[in-house]
């Protein structure tokens, strides 16, 4: 399923429950609103408008998350995710003004309480049924909210276990005045409005930082440049931005990669870089991928040489046709030989294509820069496809001179094979008609 259809269904879902949240809310308001009238109960009455504020509160979240499920258009390329996030803050004000309410509701009922004797018995089972209630949607709204990474959904189910609480201390206001018990009541309501200011201020703080694009997810930052930078022809990452919108992340990313890599295959650097950020990293919803010129601080460098004498060694005439490579790590820091490698493959009866073979030898030294004098096209190639960059030198020259010109740039650039096809017996043989080779 593409991206595009996965964030379809996750808003899909949420708007749902939502939806479902937002008509139990309204009827419990209305039922506590009604009983509370007839049964002369100011608490529970005040509880049932607290409760039908928490119920613009989820319709809020419903119809955020609907306008964050509007197809993208010309005019809103990116779609309109971050609707879900102005929702959240509004719904942060909302939730502020509530916990206000609560704590002017609790400064309220401080004092002696008036019995009426009669024991609250609808009151009282109103109260336990809307904790139940509260605690069914809180645990619904969670759970949709953490699948689907909706940060409306997720307040609004704090808001609800917060509700809970709300409706305890109602139940325990309503049982503290029959029993003419004092200040329990309004005790209870300013701790509880104070809870839910923090969660109120909390959600606009952090809906603010969404809107503005901050960066919230440093740990997702470095993960994503870790797991980019292991990618084959990637070498280096300048940065990764994420911007949140609604449910879903935006990433940019600078990447570098070879400078003599023609311009389809930085393409493919860029489409596999993308495609592995969406595959290992979920809510990702889109992935820009800039590739820039690079060059690794570290050149780890074969040079096919006809003896082995350190860095005095001198080049081969032919790529696969060496008895020898040296492996060199040119750093800022100076050269080093890494290791020399013989050709056991070259001069067996009946192999052909040794370059191929030898290429595949060296890759665990992690190289990425060939210095030769002539290659053939199979293995010219295989290696500009593993993102190594070819330059050509002359027969003979010393390795040190070699690496001198290199560092100085005086060097040049191999951008296709010394001669279109293997036609020793070391790098191989290509067969134009009968006959043995």
């Amino acid at each position: 399923m593409k991206n595009d259809d996965i964030a379809e269904v996750d808003l899909a879902r949420g708007q749902r429950t939502a939806l479902f949240a937002s008509a139990v809310t309204l009827g419990l308001a209305a039922v506590k609103a009604l009983i509370g009238y007839g049964f002369h109960s100011p608490l529970l009455v005040a509880d049932g408008f607290h409760t039908f504020s928490d119920f613009t509160v989820i319709f809020a979240s419903w119809f955020g998350l609907f306008l964050a499920a509007s197809k993208k258009t010309e005019r809103f390329p990116y779609g309109l995710y971050k609707a879900e996030t102005l929702v959240s803050f509004i719904i942060g004000l909302l939730v502020t003004w509530a916990g206000i309410e609560v704590l002017l509701e609790g400064a309220r009922k401080f004092g002696p309480p008036a019995s009426t004797g009669v024991f609250p018995l609808l009151p009282v089972a109103v109260s336990c049924v809307s904790m139940a209630i509260g605690y069914f949607l809180a645990r619904r709204e969670g759970s949709v909210g953490n699948a689907i990474n909706s940060q409306s959904l997720k307040t609004i189910a704090q808001d609800s276990y917060l509700n809970i609480a709300v409706s305890f201390a109602v139940l325990t206001g309503i049982l503290a005045a029959w029993f003419s018990i004092p200040y329990v009541e309004g005790a209870l309501l300013v701790v509880i409005s104070l809870l839910i200011l923090k969660l109120g201020f909390e959600t606009i703080w952090f809906s603010l930082l969404i809107l503005l694009d901050a960066n919230l997810d440093r740990t997702l930052q470095s993960e994503i440049m870790r797991e980019i930078g292991d990618i084959q022809g990637v070498t280096g990452v300048r940065d990764v931005k994420i911007r949140q919108a609604g449910p879903f992340r935006l990433v940019e990313s600078n990447i570098e990669s070879s400078p003599h890599a023609p311009l389809y295959q930085a393409h493919g650097v860029a489409d596999r870089v993308e495609e592995h950020i969406k595959a290992s990293f979920p809510y990702i919803e889109s992935v820009y991928v800039h590739v820039e010129p690079g060059k690794s601080k570290t050149t780890v460098a074969i040079i096919p040489v006809r003896d082995v004498d350190g860095l005095e060694s001198r080049v081969h005439g032919h790529f696969g046709r060496a008895p020898y490579f040296l492996v060199v790590r040119i750093g800022e820091s100076g050269v080093e030989i890494e290791d020399f490698y013989y050709n056991e493959h070259l001069g067996k009866k009946g192999n052909i294509h040794v370059g191929v073979k030898v290429i595949r030898e060296l890759t665990r030294y992690g190289l990425n820069t060939l210095f030769t004098s002539q290659i053939g096209e199979i293995s010219f190639h295989m290696l500009k496809d593993a993102f190594v960059d070819i330059y050509k030198v002359r027969e003979g020259e010393p390795v040190a001179e070699v690496i001198e010109s290199f560092r100085r740039g005086d060097i040049e650039v191999l951008n296709a094979p010394t001669h279109p096809a293997e036609k020793s017996l070391a790098e191989g043989v290509i067969r134009t008609g009968k006959g043995k080779p």
